[in-house]
């Protein structure tokens, strides 16, 4: 029997755009996605989960979970590298008809996610701000993470090659921000700080699992970003080695840097300071980087290592903006999501429509709070994307044995039903926090409905006659 072409021939949208982006400069666009401004507004937050340094256990699980939900990238990005990542995934995965579906239902999720991803940069970015202008207004922190999201979206209006070389550029400063904390950290380190555990730190009660689920949220929020260029397929050069390798390579890389900075961290400053910096509910004072530079070397090495954190955060909201401004386009383009968002700048080939609603949407986002933009990021996610895709994986294996793989998931199926548990986990949570998983069913409802209005209207499946 001849084998099927590969999926990837078919599934390919995004023929006019250029490939200009190499295996490092892809580790790069994803490292500058993962180490944003998480790790140095979370750590306070997640010493506060889990009340104690037993917290970095929810450092490791996000960095296990991370590493087997890779390896379900790693597999479809080598053998489908399209522009769109996880809308060409699910539609080659779950079939032509239920394939529409839940690739729509991405799409959709795309609308709300990824300007929750890029606000929570810039909001951010304006937390270290408020370091340097002690007197800043709320009104004015706003203003300040809205900048952030305009200035990106005027330097991402261009052509491709000329973003790759600014991401090295951008990853240069990424390196310098969490090398010069972690080397601080450790001339200075303190054990008996990192060893000082609260009373009953290990006792596996109900407290503990919730403790860790919470921290294990916000860990996986700072570790996202390890799939950023599968969004960028048709811009990688010698994709079928490239994605797979800077999934992984990006992973490793950065699970080994948070762990040695918020160790180092927590050595410096004791746990119970830290978890003060959260204390208030409004979260305005929360820049821990800042406060160790300025507890190890004054308070002007303070001021050089929040420009820097500043820097940082600016690059995460770089790349993701990059990133997911592909999905919409690939999705157009194909004609399974709507028409304008696929149209190309004229001269510099990049989608520009995809690059502007996001942009805008990401600004409005950006007037909302840390907290709230977190939470939401991470369950509507979850619910939507992270679940389906890694049982999509399953099926496509089952339904399509025949398509040429370039990479194969290790140790199938095991790392990917570790990363179907490690999501159903995270979802765990406070009742409080239960209101962000009703967001997130309210918006996969939302889109079941719109996608069957809109294939009754353009008589498709499951309407066609």
């Amino acid at each position: 029997m001849t084998p099927r072409p590969d999926a990837s021939d078919s599934m390919r949208p995004g023929a006019g755009l250029i490939r200009g982006i190499g295996l490092w400069q892809a580790t790069s666009l994803n490292m500058i996605d993962m180490i944003g401004v998480g790790p140095f507004i979370t750590l306070p937050a997640i010493l506060a989960a889990m009340g104690g340094p037993q917290a970095m256990l929810g450092w490791v699980f996000g960095a296990l979970i991370s590493m087997c939900d890779g390896l379900v990238w790693a597999e479809f990005g080598a053998a489908l590298p399209g522009s769109g990542g996880s809308y060409v995934y699910l539609r080659e995965a779950f079939g032509d008809r239920w394939g529409r579906l839940m690739s729509f239902l991405f799409i959709w999720m795309i609308l709300f996610s990824a300007p929750l991803s890029v606000a929570s940069g810039a909001i951010g970015f304006s937390q270290y701000t408020s370091f340097l202008w002690r007197g800043m207004t709320p009104l004015e922190s706003k203003l300040v993470a809205v900048g952030v999201v305009v200035l990106t979206v005027a330097l991402l209006y261009r052509k491709i090659t000329t973003i790759g070389k600014l991401s090295i550029l951008l990853w240069g400063g990424v390196l310098l921000t969490v090398g010069w904390m972690v080397v601080a950290g450790l001339a200075n380190f303190h054990l008996k700080n990192v060893l000082d555990f609260p009373p009953g730190a290990f006792r596996l009660n109900m407290n503990f699992w919730f403790g860790l689920a919470l921290a294990s949220r916000f860990a996986l929020y700072d570790y996202w970003g390890y799939y950023n260029i599968c969004f960028l397929g048709d811009e990688v050069r010698d994709p079928h080695r490239n994605i797979p390798r800077a999934v992984l390579i990006s992973i490793a890389g950065v699970a080994a840097i948070y762990f040695l900075m918020n160790v180092s961290v927590i050595s410096v400053i004791p746990w119970r300071q830290a978890v003060a910096l959260v204390s208030n509910p409004n979260q305005t004072h929360n820049f821990i980087a800042s406060v160790f530079m300025e507890r190890l070397y004054g308070h002007g090495a303070a001021v050089v290592i929040t420009v820097l954190v500043m820097w940082t955060a600016f690059a995460s909201v770089f790349s993701l903006l990059l990133g997911y401004s592909r999905i919409p386009y690939a999705a157009a383009e194909r004609g399974d999501f709507f028409k304008w968002f696929a149209k190309l700048h004229p001269r510099h080939s990049f989608p520009y429509l995809s690059l502007l609603f996001l942009g805008v949407t990401a600004a409005f986002f950006s007037l909302k709070k840390l907290t709230d933009v977190i939470s939401a990021l991470v369950i509507i996610r979850v619910v939507i994307q992270f679940l389906s895709q890694t049982v999509g994986l399953m099926v496509w294996r089952r339904r399509r044995p025949e398509v040429t793989r370039p990479f194969r998931m290790w140790l199938y199926p095991l790392p990917a039903l570790i990363a179907l548990a490690g999501w159903v986990f995270v979802l765990i949570s406070r009742a409080q926090e239960m209101r962000f998983i009703f967001y997130a069913v309210l918006v996969t409802a939302a889109g079941v409905l719109l996608f069957f209005y809109r294939a009754h209207h353009q008589r498709r499946w499951p309407f066609a006659g």
